[in-house]
């Protein structure tokens, strides 16, 4: 029965005895296999007197012990190991005290001067801070060396000491000892003893009364004869098992020694499965189950390796479009990763940070109804870059300050030293790795260059030993960046969730403080943090601005709560301000701060309390006006656009705001220079411009004003013949009012131009093609009333000539089909923002009563 044991659940308890740990060798290292050979060394000197037999058996307890102490696939306790590793060269050296009890008195004092520095080293690895402390001040970052270096010093000396007195077939124990502990399981002595007691019991010769049974015997031992030899063949596969390893590592995209980490995981994981189940048996062993299986485990190591490779997972297309339908089908996984988030212990911090990514990737799919409480938890990311915050001395006592304080200067010092420790570890870390991969491979292209002088095939040779270096290297393993902050990341996440679904932005905008605290970070502090360096600060303003011009440009009702509770923030004004002041070179941040004001000036009483702060209007007219030089890219192109929609809004229905405007030098000459040039990237922006200023300032308006604006005339009207919807919109708005401020001009631009015919066939058209309002140009009917109006009105020849396009039957078929919605300006989603005063009945009225006059 033994052959059908791997395909059946049986197995378990003898894979868990001789194979459940490392690999069949195991690196012990010199610190290790000098201690195991002293500690042999001294029991089978204590015990060699008395009885060989009883130290044989000691010699048995302590391998054993050793295996299940020192395996690290068992689920032994972590405290256990760390007490083994610190305590176990102090146990080597005290006994090595009983061997010396009838020994001279020098060998007292050699003994003596070995304990004390071991005790001296021992202590100073204590978790005591201010042992810690005592030992960075004497020893420095370099005490992990010189721990290593006295222990191996004396551990040696203690060696040869024994040797020099004691029995010379001590030197082949040790040697024993030392490979015996090597060994990662019992896999290897396993095999052996199968191989040797089933070839034995294959030799032997029964008698003629045992002929039965021993046919039965020997297929037994034929079995254990080929199980054995199989082990063999598995402790030497085992050997080249980095190959498939290292190719998982390159093609799953993980780096440093946590990918290394995860992939032996997973290759236990797998070899799990297998054992519960038969190996025929179906079961779930891929990387995403993997992945999955571990975030849920109870074990911290393994729900860091699950959160890293779900994060790795979710970075590459192939391996997230897996991973998500999972995520779908398993609530509690995605509910375990939000949870996640609210781990505020220092041992889960890379924990909380992986749980953060993940968690903004799953936002771009996730509705937060289904897991309550998730705002509060991204909201929770934000205090974990907080730092002091001064008080009112009217409000605080002193006690309060002094107790933050003090707590701020213990987590700021041990956060410190923490860093600091981390720091030095992975550059050791990175060193070694460098040292292990760039020697091979120099002394190899080395080699490789001097036998391409002899042999033509060198230079193969040379690509296939590359090839193979890399596939056994490991990708370094990628460093932090700002993108790692968690502020940045929540607010990644609100982003992601903003855009994802309307219900989210509903739960938002009742979150308790989020708005706030996203606002907080859209002041620059320069040089008044200590905190952050100033890349940091910069990364964390442009994501706090990208989140606000998310949040206000949301439709609908849920849109106009949350763009009031941002603008009434007292802050935000202030610290925009500060923005477009400090950073003016900085095409990004523009464009982010000129599409909030854009967005939140759609309220009126904002556009007011936007334009008290006369730096905001002043520093986008200079960037919108004066850009040429700056304009390189797409991205440049795009934020003068932004900007030029936002002095548009801001000067919509708002005299305050138009005479700002003005201020600027030229302003009118300028715009008309946009209108003409950059193939039309900003021809809508600066004639929604001058509309707004012929609008709402026509008495400040200079004669070299009305100028500019008639030669800007020809270019509007050629253009109105040939577009469409919004844009027709703005250009029949301007040549409205230019019609309305310089009448002269613009009847004889439009009969001097051969012109009028096609322009008054193109309103009547955009009439009979609009009678049902569009969300995104609702007020096209509206300006072409307008249009007619002031035509009729400038010269009463005009309504002659529109009837002869049948103008009256045409104005009676829009008063049918009058709507509501011609009276905003615009659309959010289903919410009209920016009432008219005049409503389109009105102007209907107006157009048809001067039409109908004789």
């Amino acid at each position: 029965m033994s052959i059908f044991r791997m395909f059946t659940r049986n197995n378990r308890l003898e894979y868990q005895l001789f194979f459940n740990t490392r690999g069949a060798f195991r690196p012990i290292g010199w610190t290790n296999g000098l201690v195991a050979s002293l500690c042999f060394l001294n029991i089978f000197v204590i015990l060699a007197e008395t009885s060989v037999l009883r130290g044989f058996v000691l010699l048995i307890v302590v391998l054993a012990t050793d295996r299940f102490l020192l395996g690290p696939k068992l689920h032994i306790c972590n405290v256990l190991r760390r007490a083994t590793s610190l305590w176990s060269p102090l146990v080597a050296i005290l006994l090595t005290a009983p061997p010396l009890s009838n020994g001279l008195s020098t060998s007292w004092i050699v003994f003596t001067a070995l304990l004390v520095p071991v005790l001296l080293v021992t202590i100073s690895r204590l978790q005591f801070t201010r042992i810690i402390k005592l030992a960075d001040s004497i020893l420095g970052r370099k005490q992990g060396f010189w721990r290593q270096v006295v222990i191996n010093l004396c551990i040696i000396s203690a060696l040869v000491m024994h040797k020099l007195q004691s029995y010379p077939s001590m030197s082949i124990l040790c040697m024993c000892a030392f490979l015996v502990v090597s060994l990662g399981n019992f896999q290897i002595p396993a095999a052996v003893l199968r191989i040797v007691l089933a070839s034995f019991s294959l030799l032997h010769k029964y008698n003629e009364n045992e002929k039965s049974l021993a046919e039965s015997l020997k297929i037994f031992y034929g079995m254990v004869l080929g199980q054995g030899i199989l082990y063999v063949l598995a402790c030497m596969l085992e050997f080249f098992s980095f190959i498939p390893r290292r190719y998982l590592i390159h093609c799953g995209g993980f780096r440093g020694r946590w990918g290394v980490e995860s992939v032996n995981l997973y290759y236990a994981y797998a070899l799990e499965k297998c054992m519960q189940q038969g190996v025929l048996a179906p079961k779930k062993i891929s990387l995403s189950n993997f992945a999955m299986d571990s975030l849920n485990s109870d074990s911290p190591k393994n729900q860091l390796h699950g959160i890293r490779l779900m994060h790795n997972f979710l970075k590459w297309e192939p391996t997230r479009a897996q991973l998500l339908p999972k995520l779908d089908t398993s609530t509690n996984t995605v509910d375990r990763i939000i949870r996640m988030l609210d781990w505020t212990s220092p041992k889960d911090t890379i924990i909380r940070l992986y749980a953060a990514k993940v968690t903004a990737e799953l936002a771009k799919d996730l509705r937060v109804v289904t897991f309550p409480g998730t705002l509060q938890l991204v909201s929770a990311l934000f205090d974990a870059h907080s730092g002091t915050k001064r008080g009112n001395p009217l409000l605080d006592t002193d006690d309060e300050q002094e107790e933050k304080q003090d707590q701020f200067l213990e987590d700021s010092q041990e956060q410190e030293h923490h860093t600091v420790r981390d720091v030095a570890d992975n550059q050791g870390q990175r060193r070694d790795q460098l040292q292990d991969t760039d020697k091979p491979l120099e002394e190899t292209q080395t080699c490789s260059t001097q036998q391409a002088h002899n042999d033509k095939h060198g230079s193969y040779i040379l690509r296939c030993w590359q090839r193979i270096l890399e596939l056994r290297s490991v990708p370094k393993e990628e460093l932090s960046t700002d993108h790692d902050l968690l502020p940045a990341l929540a607010m990644s996440i609100i982003e992601s969730l903003a855009s994802c679904d309307q219900e989210n932005c509903v739960e938002i905008s009742n979150a308790a403080n989020l708005i706030p605290k996203i606002i907080g970070f859209t002041r620059f502090r320069h040089a008044t943090n200590t905190v952050d360096t100033e890349t940091q600060q910069k990364f964390l303003l442009k994501s706090s601005l990208t989140v606000l011009q998310r949040l206000t440009s949301i439709g609908g009702e849920i849109g106009i709560t949350l763009r009031y509770k941002i603008s009434k923030h007292p802050f935000l004004l202030r610290n925009l301000a500060e923005t477009l002041e400090y950073n003016r070179n900085s095409q990004e941040l523009r464009k982010l701060v000129a599409g909030i004001l854009r967005n939140i000036a759609i309220d009126g009483n904002t556009r007011q309390d936007i334009g008290r702060i006369q730096i905001i209007i002043t520093r986008l007219t200079q960037a919108f006006l004066n850009g040429e030089g700056t304009m390189s890219t797409n991205a440049d192109h795009l934020s003068r656009k932004v900007t030029g929609q936002a002095l548009a809004m801001l000067t919509t229905e708002s005299v305050q705001n138009c005479l700002i405007v003005l201020k600027e030098p030229e302003f009118i000459k300028k715009l008309k220079h946009l209108i003409f040039i950059h193939g039309g990237k900003y021809i809508y922006v600066a004639a929604s411009l001058l509309r707004n200023l012929c609008l709402h300032a026509e008495p400040e308006l200079r004669e070299s004003d009305l100028k500019e604006l008639s030669h800007t005339l020809r270019e509007v009207l050629e253009k109105i013949i040939d577009v469409e919807g919004a844009e027709l919109e703005i250009l029949i708005g301007l040549s409205s009012q230019i019609c309305k401020i310089i009448p002269e001009d613009f009847s004889q631009e439009l009969e001097g131009g051969q012109i009028k015919q096609r322009f008054v066939k193109r309103l009547i058209d955009a009439l009979n093609t609009n009678m049902e309002p569009s969300a995104h140009c609702p007020g096209i009917r509206r300006v072409i009333l307008e249009q007619v109006i002031n035509m009729v009105e400038c010269n009463y020849h005009y309504a002659d000539y529109l009837n002869e396009f049948r103008m009256t039957e045409v104005l009676s078929m829009v008063e049918q089909t009058l709507s509501k919605a011609e009276d905003y300006k615009l659309f959010l989603g289903d919410a009209g923002f920016m009432e008219y005063s005049t409503p389109i009945s009105a102007l209907l009225a107006r157009a048809k009563e001067l039409m109908c006059r004789d």
